[in-house]
């Protein structure tokens, strides 16, 4: 995006931003990143920031979002919590980042193999980790379909339970905010959720629990 300063990010569309996403992303699982002007792009973001999409993401390190979807400085708006969790604090950031900077779209993004899931599937308690297990606990009881070996060995159960967190995240969000669910209904931003496979690249977007 920010390798053409002059689009007029006040006048994309959610559907406009979640195209882009969806073609860096291409671009990424290929392998055929383009190449980023990090340095005249310093010169155009240095007092303002401009983020046409804000995305809540676990803070696993394989899972940076700028280079999953192939962005540049500036681009996305990023939001990281274990498990891709919608605190109160990174429903906060992402209002923030959709009114006062002007985001156009909120993707809450899960991924495979999660290490938050399993330790959720696994019930683990400990530390300050069980703020986070809490927030997903509400995904582990809600997959029914397994009923042998729920807990993190099961690789099948832990792929269903980060599709639900996911889910419920995107409802949080919702149901926590008041300010981004009018700025939805008003079609001035949208959200969607999605899981991204550390695999293969790719990121597959819940198409069925859109807001756009």
């Amino acid at each position: 995006m920010y390798r053409h300063p002059l689009i007029d990010r006040d006048k994309m569309t959610p559907q406009e931003a979640l195209d882009i996403l969806i073609e860096g992303n291409q671009r990424f699982k290929n392998n055929v990143q383009r190449d980023h002007d990090m340095l005249s792009v310093r010169d155009v973001i240095k007092d303002k920031q401009h983020p046409f999409a804000s995305v809540l993401s676990c803070s696993d390190s394989r899972t940076t979002v700028e280079l999953v979807f192939d962005q540049n400085l500036g681009d996305i708006f990023s939001v990281r919590l274990a498990g891709n969790i919608a605190s109160n604090k990174a429903i906060g950031s992402l209002e923030f980042s959709c009114k006062y900077l002007g985001s156009k779209l909120v993707v809450v993004m899960g991924h495979s193999n999660c290490g938050a899931i399993k330790a959720a599937c696994d019930h683990y308690k400990g530390g300050n980790i069980g703020e986070i297990i809490e927030l997903i606990d509400p995904a582990v009881s809600l997959e029914k379909t397994i009923t042998e070996h729920r807990n993190s060995t099961n690789d099948l159960f832990v792929g269903k339970v980060c599709i639900h967190n996911v889910e419920i995240q995107t409802e949080r969000i919702l149901k926590r905010s008041s300010l981004l669910t009018k700025m939805i209904e008003k079609k001035e931003i949208g959200l969607i959720g999605a899981v991204y496979n550390l695999a293969s690249g790719e990121v597959e977007f819940d198409q069925s629990h859109t807001y756009i």
